[in-house]
């Protein structure tokens, strides 16, 4: 177990002590079950109430909320940014010894780090190339010609098809796909044609995909998620999508194909994304929102309506079906007001 004082914390993350800094942590919690070794952090204000009732042996704080507090604490300007790097540094990832495990079957072709983790039940295709460092867990699957970069770890049962290019350091979590086919068919009268779908996916260094999240290889060129994109669960991301550079999306997310989205957006849960449309850079779509239109600047946008008890719902469903009629009076009424403005009689 790691344990450090808040000076070395302090020291290695650059913040400041407020009380005792050769006070020993090990652990990391939440303010309210935090105990005597661990630490806590502050970001939200709603959280506060417990700042008078924690047992952690340090909260990290901003210089606001430090006036507050009579315990130990860092201060720091952005609380839980500090929060993540120490929990990292007191949690470690496992150590593992390189090979392939007895199970797993690899190709005669395939080229595997001697740093490489192979682990059991995994397939490795022909041609493919397995970086330095990478850790591929129970169960995956990586086709003919795919690539994995340095420092990548595939958790488990993760699918990389023919191909398709992992960047350095990513993190695919248990049930992701990573190029299946793309939605193409081509109408043939009643019944459909496929529509050989021929590119990669892409993704560049520092990517997190989520649990049974799926990336569709494109139709023809490649789908392509920059560095540093994040991707919760269960997102459907369609054949050419293009990602730009530190965009993140939450569960449920869907994007249909050929959509451009620009740099450092955010896409809260359940957002939708029509085909074929730009998203510029720094967009944040709230949850449950429907993008039906290109976005050619930055901001936050929203659609949808919200909850409400049912029977008012009902009734303002009703309204909604009424709105093209009421739009069309509207108009009647808006033209014989101006008639009369002009002078004219009205019929």
């Amino acid at each position: 177990m790691v344990a450090v004082t808040l000076e070395e914390l302090a020291r290695r993350f650059r913040g400041r002590v407020h009380g005792d800094g050769a006070r020993e942590i090990d652990g990391v919690a939440t303010l309210a079950d935090a105990g005597p070794r661990d630490i806590a952090f502050l970001a939200n204000p709603s959280f506060h109430r417990y700042l008078d009732t924690t047992r952690a042996a340090a909260v990290i704080l901003n210089e606001d909320d430090v006036r507050r507090f009579s315990g130990n604490a860092l201060v720091v300007d952005n609380p839980h940014l500090y929060f993540a790097r120490i929990a990292a540094l007191l949690n470690p990832d496992p150590q593992w010894e390189p090979g392939v495990h007895r199970s797993a079957t690899v190709a005669e072709s395939a080229r595997i780090a001697a740093t490489a983790w192979i682990g059991p039940q995994t397939v490795v295709e022909a041609g493919a190339v397995i970086g330095e460092g990478v850790f591929i867990g129970p169960g995956c699957f990586v086709d003919r010609g795919a690539q994995i970069g340095a420092g990548s770890r595939l958790v488990a049962h993760v699918t990389v098809c023919r191909g398709c290019v992992v960047g350095r350091r990513c993190i695919i979590h248990p049930g992701a796909v990573i190029g299946s086919d793309g939605f193409g068919y081509a109408r043939d009268g009643v019944s459909w044609v496929k529509v050989p779908q021929l590119g990669r996916v892409v993704l560049g260094d520092d990517v997190d995909v989520g649990a049974n999240t799926t990336i569709d290889r494109g139709a023809l060129g490649d789908t392509v998620v920059a560095d540093g994109v994040k991707l919760d669960n269960l997102i459907q991301i369609a054949h050419n999508v293009q990602i730009g550079e530190h965009t993140a999306m939450a569960a449920f997310v869907g994007i249909a194909g050929s959509v451009v989205i620009g740099k450092r957006c955010t896409f809260g849960g359940r957002a939708g994304i029509a085909g074929h449309l730009e998203i510029a850079d720094d967009v944040h779509v709230t949850g449950t929102s429907l993008v039906s239109g290109s976005i050619t600047k930055p901001g936050v946008y929203s659609s949808a309506i919200s909850c409400e008890e049912a029977g008012a719902w009902r009734k303002n469903a009703a309204r909604i079906r009424q709105l093209d009629a009421l739009v069309r009076r509207v108009k009647e009424l808006e033209q014989k007001v101006q008639r009369l403005i002009e002078g004219e009689e009205l019929d």
